[in-house]
């Protein structure tokens, strides 16, 4: 009986799932695959990092998803003169009408659900420090005290791959707080001619809420009860494994490319977005096909080519692909 309840419990939170797509392509028009992974990482509870050039859609797709998920959003435009108070807020020194004095908090953007960081590379690394505790514990220090921050608590920050002049690139202690990392291309012809109609007329079309804070939180839950099986697990394992490149089971193409290899967060990672993606294509459990599909954003931005790979021109897209193709054939054949 409560494996039936489960059931139908996710097949109910797909379908809502499906709901939010249509509201969220109100707006964001096209790019299904950059909205699937955006969904997926709210699902697991995790924070991602979008990166592409401007003009793409970025912020009007975190914005469209606050309104969507029903989420309390803030947005930050990350400069180089940008400070930690900045984010986080700061205390004031207060007088009162007697004459007394006492300190007041002022709460910084960071206390919200749905925080956009955008351009988070442009801040120096003292400031994007300052959102390493609140994506890891929920929560920030201020003046010696804790303080906790919206339930649930999300991070999507934006990138431009192209434009590095003064930049800070995010330390790889912070990019590995990033469960995802999501590519965004350009519109193909015919999604930009859709964008083009629906954004010069006189009138665009809004979104609507399909979720509340609360119900993420119980999705959230929920996704993490999904099962798992076996064979999905030990792939898992098998693949963020060999992409270490002093692993004894990693392959010629990481010993020979890979600089560094990813930790236990991805696997952590790959284990709740394979679970995403299969709710979002309406099914009860991932697949093989799940593992290879996530290989990709979950482990991008947590490994790094030798100097000699990136000389001749290898990604560590491709690398990742190699390692997934040739681990999901095994898992298959066995």
């Amino acid at each position: 009986m409560a494996g039936n309840e489960l059931v139908a419990e996710i097949e109910a939170l797909s379908a809502k799932l499906a709901e939010a797509r249509g509201s969220i392509a109100k707006r964001f028009i096209g790019q299904e695959s950059v909205v699937d992974l955006t969904l997926a990482a709210l699902m697991c509870g995790g924070h991602a990092l979008l990166i592409g050039l401007p003009g793409l859609g970025k912020t009007r797709l975190v914005d469209t998803l606050s309104t969507v998920m029903g989420l309390n959003g803030n947005r930050i435009q990350f400069t180089p003169d940008l400070m930690p108070a900045d984010i986080l807020g700061s205390e004031v020194l207060e007088t009162a009408a007697d004459g007394t004095r006492t300190f007041r908090f002022i709460e910084g953007p960071v206390f919200c659900q749905l925080l956009m960081a955008d351009e988070i590379n442009r801040a120096s690394p003292r400031t994007q420090s300052a959102l390493l505790q609140a994506m890891q514990e929920k929560e920030v220090t201020i003046a010696g005290e804790h303080r906790p921050l919206g339930r649930p608590f999300h991070v999507l920050a934006t990138q431009n791959p192209i434009e590095q002049e003064g930049t800070y690139p995010l330390p790889e202690a912070q990019l590995d707080r990033f469960l995802v990392q999501i590519d965004v291309p350009y519109p193909d012809r015919g999604t930009e001619r859709e964008i083009l109609m629906a954004t010069t007329g006189v009138a665009e079309a809004d979104a609507t809420a399909v979720f509340a804070a609360d119900e993420l939180l119980a999705a959230q839950t929920l996704l993490r009860r999904m099962p798992v099986g076996d064979a999905i697990v030990e792939m898992i394992l098998d693949l963020v494994r060999a992409c270490r490149p002093n692993d004894d089971t990693a392959p010629d193409t990481v010993r020979q490319n890979v600089s560094w290899g990813p930790g236990p967060r991805a696997a952590q990672a790959l284990m709740l977005t394979v679970r995403a993606r299969a709710l979002l294509d309406g099914r009860l459990a991932p697949s093989a096909e799940d593992v290879h599909a996530m290989a990709a954003p979950v482990l991008t931005h947590r490994m790094a080519l030798t100097f000699a790979a990136r000389a001749r021109g290898e990604t560590v897209a491709d690398v990742i692909d190699h390692v997934a193709a040739q681990i999901t054939s095994a898992t298959a054949a066995a």
